[in-house]
């Protein structure tokens, strides 16, 4: 309900009626729907689980639509960028790498309120539960693996805390690298490939690894939170704004719609969230703050 009342005030968007023509027209002009999704976990389970949402939007919107996953982060971007996706799931730091190629041709338009009514989640670091880790501070001089440049809480809001504890990962770290998803990150520390890692966690109930639990990836208890950050705004649902309106209202008025009218559809989509809320691009704002601060690192590096 609360998604069906928030879904329609979007006047960034310009999400206003017309004539019924008008409306129609769209899928004359986009004969199929793609919604992309970044790699936070396995293709196949990824896939699997949008499967009901893919069924979904065909019968809402009336046109074919396919579900795909990128093969990193930055793929799903470059297929927004290139016109070979309509909607995505991004993390708050590809929004934000998004943002940067596309401008405002991109821009947010729900995000998920979790399974105990939270609009954030965190970035924490696991390590092993008999691992010596105990703190940070034991991390020194250990591995650690981070997800990919564009995570959120795999990548960039982590680094950038760890830097204000005077903690710089170039030199803090014997050895870091990237999993490249989430999933991967976990089993990285399982198999000792890294000391620890770095993934996103809601709550205690809905997590990486507890879900990977759930799948029979890993054992339950075969690890433990040595780090967690503060709340990072919960992943955006995005769309392109180039989209013809009547598509973009269409759009805007199924997915926000969606918890009520396929609620298992949805919780396999979410993951068990409770619904989903608007978002605007000022959510993300800190995100975009730390991008730029990790961007600027990164230039003086170089230089």
């Amino acid at each position: 309900m609360i998604a069906r009342r928030l879904a329609l005030t979007l006047p960034a968007l310009a999400l206003l009626p017309r004539a019924a023509a008008a409306q129609s027209d769209w899928r004359a002009q986009v004969p199929e729907v793609r919604f992309g999704m970044i790699s936070v976990e396995n293709e196949r389970d990824a896939i699997a689980r949008l499967q009901g949402f893919q069924a979904y939007m065909q019968r809402s919107l009336g046109v074919p639509a396919r579900v795909f996953r990128g093969s990193d982060y930055a793929a799903v971007v470059e297929a927004l960028r290139s016109n070979h996706a309509e909607v995505a799931y991004l993390g708050p730091a590809s929004y934000g790498l998004a943002r940067r190629v596309m401008g405002d041709r991109v821009a947010p338009i729900f995000r998920y309120v979790d399974n105990e009514g939270m609009e954030g989640y965190h970035s924490v670091m696991i390590v092993k539960t008999d691992s010596p880790v105990r703190a940070l501070e034991d991390m020194r001089g250990r591995t650690l693996g981070f997800v990919d440049p564009n995570s959120t809480s795999g990548f960039q809001v982590p680094g950038w805390f760890l830097r204000r504890q005077g903690m710089d990962p170039a030199t803090f770290f014997s050895r870091t690298g990237f999993a490249g998803s989430h999933e991967q990150g976990v089993m990285a520390v399982i198999n000792g490939t890294y000391d620890a890692a770095v993934v996103s966690y809601s709550n205690e109930r809905r997590n990486t690894f507890q879900r990977m639990v759930e799948k029979g990836m890993i054992q339950d208890g075969q690890l433990r939170v040595i780090w967690r950050s503060p709340l990072i705004p919960n992943s955006p649902l995005v769309m392109r704004t180039d989209l013809p309106e009547g598509l973009r209202q269409a759009l805007v008025e199924a997915i926000g719609a969606m918890p009520e009218r396929d609620a298992e559809a949805f919780r396999q989509m979410s993951s068990g969230a409770r619904g989903v809320v608007a978002a605007k691009h000022e959510d993300y704002s800190d995100i975009m703050a730390i991008l730029e601060e990790n961007a600027a690192r990164r230039r003086e590096r170089r230089s």
